[in-house]
């Protein structure tokens, strides 16, 4: 790692914790990492919203570790139980410009909160070797804005969630009661920084919508919590209606997590904050009559749906469904041949 990265990790504070901790030494700070940049999967992802995937899916790169501690995560096993590989600059370079040789419509890197200036040099690099596609941010929220400014060019695509506003939540299932100021801040600035920039591409006589600029805000809709939600839609129509895409998320599933005692006891402790089921019928028809009421300019809606079959297992080759991905890279056995 080149000296002007590794002074960020000297003394982390890149993300709104501001551990403090040495990770360039190998110390680990609250999102489980060191200096190192870990991957758990690179993969052509077809789960993603239409003005992602589009037609050929997008190029996705889940990250190891996370500055959040979310009780309710799919991606546990990657973002906090470690799993994956390290990589140099140069490999996540190569993994970009594989992605792209196979067709994907961007680059979107998964839960990179915790290691921005690394991922800004990668990126630099990937782009030096020609990559041309764009890159989008699919992060938590909790972002700092000092450091999102390190992927300003680089980044045009902002694909952040907007969990909860409110504080008490936030810490109950995040481990962060700072959470909702902290995100506001991040979504404001992506906004003003990234106008939307939409195109339309045809492939086999179908045209789809691509987005190449912009944001699209996700909010997960977390059973029981309906007050919660009511609160972010809010404050998406007041402060991103006809800037950025909102994208509600109907997707909750409980998950059969894998862990020791003591910490399957905690999370069983803060899952008790939401009711840990599937999303209801009933819920399903007052969050639609709920975005009736607000008539965003552009909203995706998920539908509702009782499947669990898409939970991920990253000890797998193919952590997804065949449908939803294709793996390029896996941190059991690296690149595809």
């Amino acid at each position: 790692m080149s000296e002007e990265i590794s002074k960020f990790y000297e003394k982390c504070l890149q993300c709104p914790r501001k551990c403090g901790v040495n990770r360039a030494a190998g110390k680990s700070a609250f999102c489980g990492e060191d200096s190192s940049i870990k991957i758990a999967l690179a993969c052509l992802h077809f789960g993603e919203e239409p003005l992602i995937t589009v037609h050929n899916g997008s190029g996705t790169i889940f990250l190891t570790g996370c500055n959040l501690r979310c009780a309710f995560c799919q991606n546990y096993q990657i973002s906090q139980q470690g799993m994956g590989k390290a990589i140099s600059i140069e490999e996540f370079a190569e993994i970009c410009l594989k992605l792209q040789d196979i067709g994907a419509e961007n680059i979107n890197l998964v839960t990179g909160s915790h290691h921005i200036p690394a991922l800004a040099r990668g990126l630099e690099e990937a782009k030096k070797r020609g990559l041309k596609l764009p890159v989008c941010w699919n992060s938590s929220g909790y972002d700092s804005v000092e450091m999102l400014k390190m992927l300003d060019g680089l980044v045009t695509v902002w694909l952040p969630d907007f969990k909860t506003l409110s504080p008490a939540l936030a810490k109950e299932l995040c481990a962060a009661a700072d959470y909702p100021e902290t995100a506001e801040s991040a979504l404001k600035w992506m906004i003003d920084h990234n106008p939307l920039k939409i195109t339309s591409v045809e492939k086999n006589g179908v045209k789809k919508d691509k987005i190449l600029q912009g944001v699209i805000i996700r909010h997960l809709f977390l059973p029981g919590r309906f007050a919660e939600t009511a609160d972010v839609l809010d404050w998406l129509k007041h402060n991103a209606d006809g800037k950025a895409i909102i994208s509600l998320m109907l997707q909750y599933t409980p998950v059969p997590f894998k862990d020791e005692a003591d910490r399957l006891e905690r999370r069983k402790k803060a899952l008790a904050a939401i009711e840990n089921r599937l999303v209801s019928q009933s819920e399903d028809l007052d969050l639609r009559d709920l975005i009736d009421a607000y008539d965003f300019e552009w909203l995706f809606y998920q539908d509702l749906s009782d499947d669990t079959s898409w939970l991920p297992d990253f000890n797998r080759q193919q952590p997804f469904s065949n449908a939803l991905s294709k793996t390029i890279w896996h941190w059991k056995s690296g690149m595809e041949k």
